[in-house]
């Protein structure tokens, strides 16, 4: 399951909450194209890998996490590990983000 964060508090509680597991975070736009191309394949992998913690971002609705993150363009996926930014990457590419998942997973 893919859960969509409400608040810069929550995004906190969730990353708190994972621990040393992989977490990758979609930062997307309701009015973004590629985002609802690629938002099926990353619910799928969320079925997939149980272990990683995926989550969602709306940068129009939290914008003060956008710009933790120095999102520019969207979709833009930054994985984080132990509260730490470990990669990132932008575009719909559901073969890179596999990729990237199955390297930071391990």
């Amino acid at each position: 399951m893919v859960y969509q964060v409400k608040s810069l508090d929550d995004f906190n509680t969730k990353l708190k909450e994972a621990g040393g597991k992989l977490v990758v975070v979609d930062f997307f736009a309701e009015w973004c194209g590629p985002c609802k191309m690629i938002a099926p394949k990353l619910e799928g992998m969320s079925n997939h890998f149980t272990e990683v913690v995926f989550l969602k971002v709306d940068v129009d609705e939290c914008e003060d996490i956008a710009q933790q993150y120095e999102i520019n363009c969207m979709p833009t996926f930054v994985f984080i590990k132990n509260q730490n930014k470990i990669d990132e990457f932008s575009g719909a590419s559901d073969e890179k983000l596999k990729a990237l998942v199955q390297k930071h997973a391990a």
